[in-house]
């Protein structure tokens, strides 16, 4: 399972980085190259969204979102 977390665009609209929370962690890599050669029909679906939104649709760059892993470390550490 796939979920966009985070959304950060550029001032000029041009770049996004896009935050994925990937569950289970464990293949965090696989799922984001799998991502990435989606791009091309995920930003023709945006584009078909945000068409008269926007005059360019910004090209994405997907990064891991990893702060849920982080909170069950620290949840594990105060439980212990």
């Amino acid at each position: 399972m796939i979920t966009v977390t985070v959304v950060r665009i550029s001032p000029d609209l041009g770049y996004a980085k896009v935050y994925l929370s990937i569950f289970p962690s464990d293949n965090n890599q696989e799922a984001i190259e799998i991502v990435r050669k989606k791009e091309s029909s995920i930003r023709l679906e945006v584009g078909k969204k945000i068409k008269n939104q926007l005059r360019v649709i910004p090209e994405f760059n997907y990064f891991v979102d990893d702060s849920l892993d982080y909170i069950e470390n620290i949840d594990n550490l105060l439980n212990e």
